[in-house]
């Protein structure tokens, strides 16, 4: 039995839930990766899991194997990759993951010109708002923003960004402009509902009074960014969004911003990557090419927000 493509056949069921899918993800019959499995527990001498018509459930067994299978896969590909001069030669594949708006704005251009200028390695992008966990999604790169809390990731600052209030001038003018948080008890707020916050918006005065917290009347609430500044776009009110988002509508006259003077600290982004030994010269050669063009791109917007 090669043990190792049995393991291999093993966490693609897992993770696929299914024989039948992880055959179609592997390109193998589903009898081999029935049998293969099944092979692995009986030399094991014990049962990894637990069969149904719907679904396949890891026993405690084979929870603690599954975790043992990913590491020891990831070493042998660590070693031949090290072997075919990924050490050496920019090539290979890398993973990536960032937040979905910010990504698409800065992350998208960056990873497109990457790969324009190095045609050996390929790169795997997932925009998600969830924290992905790096070591157990099999992540190389992340972009996070906000405060880093994991001491044993490598961070590397490439920028800041602001939470900004704004509207667009059309609303302003018919209904007043706001001066203070107060006054947004008198105006239509529009309220993305993915906020860390929830529905209580941040400010924090430049007077050293402490930050505080308000809750607006929010007749509009919307899940997307996206859709919330448009709807500030179209005039039907003031919303809260990141300063990454909305450069492009400021910049051509489409919203403007408010309340300046009392924008919470500005949050940080980073790139981070689990802490190794020696780095794959696809990472630190990623790391380079992004962090350059990441700062330039940041600090220019923000630029033009002042």
């Amino acid at each position: 039995m090669d043990r190792l493509e049995a393991m291999e056949y093993f966490v693609a069921a897992v993770e696929a839930e299914s024989f039948s899918a992880a055959g179609r993800q592997l390109n193998v019959p589903l009898p081999t990766i029935s049998r293969k499995v099944a092979d692995l527990e009986a030399h094991l001498n014990t049962q990894l899991l637990v069969r149904s018509t719907r679904k396949l459930a890891l026993t405690d067994a084979g929870v603690s194997y599954l975790a043992a299978c990913k590491r020891i896969l990831d070493q042998v590909e660590e070693a031949e990759s090290q072997a075919a001069g990924e050490y050496i030669v920019p090539r290979g594949g890398l993973t990536i993951t960032a937040p979905i708006a910010f990504g698409r704005l800065y992350v998208v251009p960056v990873v497109t010109a990457f790969l324009a200028k190095f045609p050996e390695i390929n790169v795997y992008l997932t925009l998600s708002d969830h924290t992905l966990d790096l070591v157990d999604e099999h992540i190389d790169l992340a972009v996070r923003m906000g405060m880093l809390s994991d001491s044993t990731l490598v961070a590397t600052k490439v920028g800041e960004i602001r939470r900004v209030v704004c509207g667009s001038p059309a609303y302003f003018a018919a209904h007043g402009t706001p001066k203070t948080p107060d006054d947004l008890a008198k105006h239509m707020c529009i309220t993305y509902t993915a906020l860390a916050s929830g529905m209580t918006w941040i400010f924090n005065p430049r007077d050293g009074k402490p930050s505080r917290a308000v809750r607006p009347l929010c007749r509009l609430k919307i899940n997307t960014a996206e859709a919330a500044i448009d709807a500030a776009i179209a005039g039907i009110g003031v919303t809260n969004v990141n300063s990454d988002q909305i450069v492009k509508p400021v910049s051509k006259g489409k919203l403007s911003l408010i309340l300046q003077d009392f924008e919470p600290e500005p949050t940080p982004v980073h790139i981070i990557h689990a802490r190794q030994a020696l780095l794959p010269l696809k990472m630190r050669l990623f790391v380079d090419f992004a962090v350059s063009r990441l700062r330039k791109s940041l600090n220019d917007d923000l630029a033009k927000l002042r």
